[in-house]
């Protein structure tokens, strides 16, 4: 298998532990190039290895030829950057998977996509069992529900700060349900699993989405439940958040890792 050539947008955790972990599983593929805001690029580029170019416009990124580009910033780089990469015949991986639940620009990735002979990937992140989802929505749904569970702490910063105080919480408060088009765009930092759930399962508008801030746990848990013509199941996951981010789980970036690796993989599971 020949290694692939990667590309970055945004040099956060995500960004940073696919960078460190890649070469592990594939020695011959690795990140040439990573893009930031002009701002970020100094300090960006004291901080990877030298084989690492930074660069602070889309199209230096694309001049080193990547097979793939990783987004791992933020919605609004799907948004800004997206159509680009795939334009440049690059394959797009997207970790901020709920900027898909905007349909117009969803629309317009795709044509892209098509009119270049490239993808656009949304690997699982920080839940599990979407294969399975994916299966029974073959064979058909007939109700897909998703609750996220953090710590009062990671939702700082977004609507939850409306609805409640976050700093008084003393007991699991439920403070948005909905659908999943919502909760993705509301909770942009917080609710990429609904949209990769919905994208996987029954839609944006029917797969319902509850968020909770509960006190009494330190891990960020992904409850998803199923039910369908082939069965049902459900899947929860306990994952650890980032030290530094409490909005984004760890897997989340293993996820990146392990999408990028099966591209060179001779068996992908």
């Amino acid at each position: 298998m020949t290694g692939t050539n990667i590309a970055l947008i945004g040099y956060g955790g995500i960004a940073r532990t696919v960078a460190a972990h890649l070469p592990e599983l594939v020695p011959d593929s690795g990140v040439r190039a990573v893009l930031v805001r002009p701002a970020y690029v100094a300090p960006t580029r004291s901080a990877v290895d030298d084989s690492i170019a930074v660069v602070d416009t889309i199209g230096a990124l694309l001049a080193f030829d990547p097979d793939v580009v990783a987004e791992c910033a933020s919605q609004s780089a799907v948004g800004e950057f997206g159509e680009a990469v795939l334009a440049g015949g690059c394959d797009l991986m997207i970790a901020s998977v709920g900027a898909l639940a905007d349909g117009a620009l969803w629309e317009r990735l795709r044509t892209t996509a098509s009119a270049n002979d490239v993808q656009v990937f949304a690997p699982a992140g920080a839940v599990g069992g979407m294969d399975a989802l994916s299966a029974a929505k073959t064979a058909g749904l007939s109700r897909v529900r998703y609750r996220s569970r953090k710590p009062p702490a990671a939702w700082r910063g977004s609507p939850a700060e409306e609805v409640c105080d976050l700093e008084d919480v003393v007991e699991p408060i439920v403070f948005y349900t909905g659908s999943a088009r919502d909760a993705a765009r509301d909770y942009a930092k917080n609710a990429n699993v609904a949209a990769t759930v919905a994208l996987a399962g029954i839609g944006f508008e029917k797969t319902e989405v509850e968020l909770c801030a509960d006190p009494s746990i330190s891990s960020n848990v992904h409850d998803v439940a199923v039910e369908g013509a082939s069965g049902s199941f459900r899947f929860e996951i306990a994952a650890k958040p980032f030290p530094d981010n409490p909005k984004t789980s760890m897997l989340a970036a293993f996820s990146i890792v392990r999408a990028l690796a099966n591209r060179d993989s001779a068996l992908v599971v």
